[in-house]
């Protein structure tokens, strides 16, 4: 197990990574909320780049943590999905 420490704290790499990863959701978000409302076309498509580049970086650092064991995805109830589908088809329902 590797360690980094800094004066009296140790962070192991799991929480290292889980660390990375609760950043890269916020740096999402701001990217989401900077594309979202930019009213200048082309600065609006820089943003929306930068978006899926952090994307990229959140799935890569997400797929370390599950091949690693650390990042549980459980599966998801085939009813549930399915609840899911037909309230978000029909909004009107």
């Amino acid at each position: 197990m590797m360690t980094a420490s800094t004066g009296n704290m140790t962070m192991r790499d799991q929480e290292r990574l889980n660390d990375f990863i609760a950043s890269q959701k916020q740096i999402g978000m701001s990217y989401q909320i900077f594309a979202g409302e930019c009213a200048n076309t082309q600065l609006r498509d820089t943003f929306l780049n930068i978006l899926n580049e952090e994307h990229q970086i959140q799935t890569d650092l997400f797929n370390q943590a599950r091949n690693r064991g650390w990042y549980q995805v459980p599966p998801a109830d085939a009813s549930k999905v399915q609840q899911a589908y037909q309230k978000f088809s029909n909004p009107n329902a």
